[in-house]
């Protein structure tokens, strides 16, 4: 039986500027950190380097995109301040 696959959210925080964050979604963890920390992704090169601060694991990609687009939202900005 294959291992299952698993869609992560995931919140970074710069490492240089403590109150900036990012919020993102990707299968493969390690690889997205990455590109952020290249400059890759334009949003967060400014910014780096990057630590990841939360990863959420989610079986069902589509409840991993509705997760994240509520973390972007205001109340999710809200929810992000005050639990992570």
């Amino acid at each position: 039986m294959p291992a299952p696959k698993f869609t992560y959210v995931y919140i970074l925080r710069s490492e240089n500027h403590s109150e900036i964050h990012y919020t993102g979604c990707t299968e493969d963890l390690p690889a997205r950190l990455n590109k952020h920390n290249q400059g890759a992704v334009p949003h967060t090169a400014k910014f780096r380097p990057w630590f990841i601060e939360t990863a959420i694991s989610f079986r069902d990609p589509a409840k991993a995109r509705t997760f994240e687009k509520y973390l972007k939202s205001g109340s999710g900005r809200a929810f992000t301040k005050n639990h992570f």
